[in-house]
């Protein structure tokens, strides 16, 4: 047998490898973009970047150094430039579907970190493989900005496993509602009408706010905000403002709140404050036809009637007032049971004087006048009594001759 040249036997020394084997290698370099790996071949492999993970922009330097040992794919035995090109995701990932397999058998809840959010949900990661969760199937309630769950790591379940098509689908809405479930009957076992539980605003509409009460939702509607007037929900409260309200009523799952606390209730001692006969000043809140409501204090209005305006006629309130006013007036009726109070700014008047309806003067008569009197007066009349009985005389006289 002839003896074989160095060459031959070196090469025989090598193995030979196939594509889609796996192989063991030592890492002699690495790049950012790209690791070279000793594989036991006469060429060296070239594991890239973007076979390396299916993170973006990884720099391979920080995940790597020479010396290190890892399992890799073979895709290319020669790319053509005689090199080996090889993959690690793709292997890691068909490892990584036995895993999510499992998961998906036994409904087991994974973590991973949110690499990307695209238009119509998150992409994460686990096992080098790519999983999508819908964004309908993010959240228990709907959200417009799924940004904020960038780099975020989140639980979910895997609900749907497709190998063949490589669809893989998590759901992190199923635990959420799960927990909110269980939280829900944790609380309602817990409160009752007339407690004060802490709260989070989480969401405020034209008639009020929801808040989050750690299980449920409550309703504090825009008449439960104040013993006073509130003109917007949205003037009062932001998402995520926090504070004490009252459960003003269970009703089923639903929970009606209220800011009304009884020991800040104006009504309290409206009585004695607010007895008739009191003088009291208050602004004008709003108007109509028939009187100007005026408001006393947060919480108590008072009517004033447009008849109790002035002495004067008044055709309607704006003639004469205009809403912020302040005005003094005075309670003429109080009625607790109805919590009606009315007012009047008239009754604060004075009383005409004598002078106002006293007549006119006349004028002054002057001696001469005086001295002739005239006929209609007592004098005149005195004087037509003297006449009269002086024509009888000569009339009786007439009739004796």
């Amino acid at each position: 047998m002839s003896e074989l040249t160095f060459e031959q036997m070196l090469e025989e020394s090598l193995k030979t490898i196939h594509a889609g084997e796996v192989v063991e290698g030592t890492v002699i370099d690495v790049k950012p973009d790209e690791i070279i790996l000793n594989i036991g071949y006469k060429s060296d492999g070239i594991l890239t970047r973007n076979e390396y993970t299916n993170e973006p922009n990884v720099d391979l330097t920080t995940v790597a150094k020479p010396g290190d040992t890892m399992e890799v794919k073979v895709m290319k035995v020669n790319d053509g430039e005689g090199q080996v090109l090889l993959t690690y995701k793709r292997l890691a990932a068909d490892r990584g579907n036995k895993r999510i397999e499992e998961a998906y058998n036994n409904k087991e809840v994974l973590k991973a970190v949110v690499t990307q959010v695209l238009g119509g949900g998150l992409s994460v990661i686990v096992n080098e493989v790519r999983i999508f969760i819908p964004a309908s199937l993010v959240s228990d309630a709907y959200e417009k900005d799924l940004s904020k769950y960038a780099g975020q790591e989140i639980e979910f379940v895997i609900s749907e496993y497709n190998p063949k098509r490589r669809r893989y689908i998590g759901d992190r809405r199923q635990l959420l509602v799960a927990q909110k479930g269980e939280l829900q009957k944790e609380l309602f076992a817990r409160i009752k009408e007339g407690d004060v539980v802490a709260g989070v605003v989480k969401n405020v509409t034209d008639f009020g706010a929801f808040i989050d009460l750690g299980g449920a939702d409550g309703l504090l509607h825009i008449s439960e905000m104040s013993w006073g007037r509130v003109e917007h929900p949205k003037k009062v409260f932001k998402v995520g403002d926090q504070l004490d309200v009252l459960i003003k009523e269970i009703s089923g799952n639903k929970i009606a709140l209220s800011l009304k606390f009884e020991d800040s209730n104006p009504w309290r001692d409206a009585a004695d404050k607010y007895a008739t006969g009191n003088t009291v000043t208050g602004k004008v809140a709003r108007m109509t036809d028939f009187g100007a409501f005026v408001e006393l204090e947060p919480g108590v209005d008072a009517l004033l009637h447009v008849s109790q305006i002035a002495r004067e006629h008044v055709e309607k309130p704006s003639d004469v007032l205009s809403v912020g006013q302040e005005i003094t007036a005075k309670i003429v009726d109080f009625n607790e049971t109805d919590k009606k109070i009315s007012l009047s700014v008239k009754a604060m008047m004075p009383e005409a004087s004598a002078e106002e309806t006293s007549q006119p003067d006349l004028p002054e008569e002057n001696e001469s006048d005086q001295e002739a009197p005239v006929e209609g007066t007592v004098d005149g009349l005195e004087s037509k009594e003297a006449e009269a009985a002086e024509t009888e005389d000569v009339l009786a006289d007439s009739e004796e001759l």
